[in-house]
């Protein structure tokens, strides 16, 4: 007994041959022939596609760059924070070391910081509060020696021509792109800046494993152990450099008040916290903290404004040639040429950022030759 398919059945002329229903056949034919058979493929290589190709990458390329550029200044808000929280890591692994949670070591570290800011801003509340009041009430007389040209101040005016200024006769005009608007939006950007800085950094000084671990597991796993080993590598370098920062900047902190309290400038131990706080920005801290204790030096006479300042000039040299470039090879562990050619290099790209990174951007790189590049280079 056959059994016979219910979608198939035999024909009596010939027998055996199976014929599909006609429902079926109808189905097939549609499926072909009724919306048209297809064409051949598209022709990749054509003008049209290859022109069309390109124009959509060159779109989509500056969409990416135009966005890049829009959230510029967020990024480097980012990666400044970053950088500090990955500087300020020893201290943390210090305290962490010792029992404290990573939670309290970033607590301690940002507790000393404001500490810091706080000391320096009761010491200076005194003094700049006493010379403001004794600029107030004495400002009639300096007019008067200024105009008259007494004294050196006096004798410098004339030279400069400022007496019609004093007078009156001539206007100093001074533009303020905005004025008032345009200075309080300035103000409250950088206001803004600060804030996320500082709370960035306090994020990052926390979650710092974290943040560590999500690296690392983008990378292969197996290259995931080296690559590990190369970014503690990194870090500690980073380290290396913030604390060879703070070393210099106390060296300067403290040759500053030992040189103001031997010519018996006021405001010594202000002055030379000043200069701590402000020798801590790479390239233009220092001498903008020269400029101003000069200044300051010259309530006590000409000579010792002058030496103050030829004092600061070496300082200047010493510090950026001789000191830093030490320190920076025994805690960064980079040659002290390479260090003054990245700051050179990072200050002319970047200004204040590209200098306060410069180094250890140097010594990564510096890092992933030794370890990555030269190695390869060397098997035969």
């Amino acid at each position: 007994m056959s059994t016979s398919d219910p979608m198939t059945e035999e024909t009596e002329d010939a027998p055996g041959v199976l014929v599909l229903p006609p429902s079926v056949e109808q189905e097939r034919v549609g499926s072909d022939d009724s919306l048209g058979s297809l064409g051949r493929p598209f022709d990749r290589r054509s003008p049209f596609f290859i022109g069309l190709s390109g124009a959509f990458g060159v779109a989509v390329a500056y969409v990416l760059f135009r966005g890049v550029s829009d959230v510029s200044s967020v990024l480097v808000i980012i990666g400044v924070a970053l950088f500090i929280a990955i500087g300020l890591n020893p201290i943390i692994v210090l305290l962490v070391n010792r029992g404290f949670s990573r939670g309290a070591a970033a607590t301690v570290v940002t507790a000393g910081f404001i500490l810091v800011i706080a000391a320096f801003i009761v010491i200076a509340i005194p003094p700049i509060s006493h010379e403001v009041q004794s600029l107030v009430s004495n400002y009639p007389r300096y007019k008067r020696e200024l105009i008259s040209g007494q004294g050196w101040a006096g004798r410098l005016s004339v030279k400069l021509h400022l007496t019609d200024y004093l007078k009156g006769k001539s206007k100093l005009k001074i533009p303020v792109s905005g004025g008032a608007l345009g200075a309080g939006k300035e103000i409250l950007t950088i206001g803004l800046g600060t804030v996320s800085l500082v709370v960035l950094t306090i994020y990052f000084l926390v979650a710092l494993p974290g943040v560590t671990r999500l690296w690392l597991s983008l990378i292969p796993n197996s290259r995931r152990e080296r690559v590990r080993l190369m970014t503690d590598e990194v870090f500690d370098r980073v380290g290396g450099f913030m604390l060879g920062n703070l070393l210099t900047s106390a060296v300067a902190g403290i040759g500053t008040y030992i040189w103001l309290t031997a010519f018996g400038v006021p405001y010594a131990l202000l002055l030379g916290l000043f200069v701590a706080l402000f020798d801590l920005i790479p390239m233009v801290g220092s001498t903008i903290a020269g400029i101003v204790v000069s200044l300051v030096a010259l309530t006590k006479g000409l000579p010792v404004g002058i030496a103050t300042a030829a004092f600061y000039v070496t300082y200047r040299f010493l510090e950026d040639y001789l000191l830093n470039p030490r320190v920076m090879k025994h805690t960064v562990k980079i040659s002290p040429g390479l260090t003054i050619i990245a700051t050179l290099i990072g200050g002319t790209l970047l200004g204040l950022i590209g200098a306060l990174i410069a180094i250890p951007v140097a010594a990564t790189i510096h890092l992933l030759l030794e370890e990555v590049a030269f190695p390869r280079l060397n098997k035969k």
